[in-house]
């Protein structure tokens, strides 16, 4: 069984027993979430659809930690301006154990 499940403005499938990273929820390890905006699931080829989202119908999980991504470079320049500018920048993530979908 899984599920399509929008998380802060980005849809997501999530099955039941595995994880997957978000982008940082608030909460601390350990902690129970719960995402109520499920749009589709699927039991076995059964079939249900969200208009735009099912009602009675809640994905939860626990909260397995924080993370950051790979950093990322930006690197500006204008040419023959003596203009260079360089950030970087290091995405955050949660990483969530779906426990149940239903």
């Amino acid at each position: 069984m899984y599920a399509i499940v929008e998380i802060a403005g980005v849809q997501t499938k999530v099955e039941s027993g595995k994880f997957f990273y978000t982008n940082k929820l608030s909460g601390n390890e350990g902690d129970a979430v719960e995402f109520a905006n499920v749009l589709l699931t699927d039991d076995n080829g059964t079939l249900s659809v969200g208009a735009p989202f099912l009602d009675n119908i809640k994905v939860t999980g626990t909260i397995q930690g924080h993370a950051k991504a790979d950093k990322v470079i930006v690197f500006k320049k204008k040419r023959r301006k003596g203009y260079k500018k360089k950030n970087g920048h290091r995405q955050q993530y949660t990483k969530v154990l779906i426990n149940t979908i239903g």
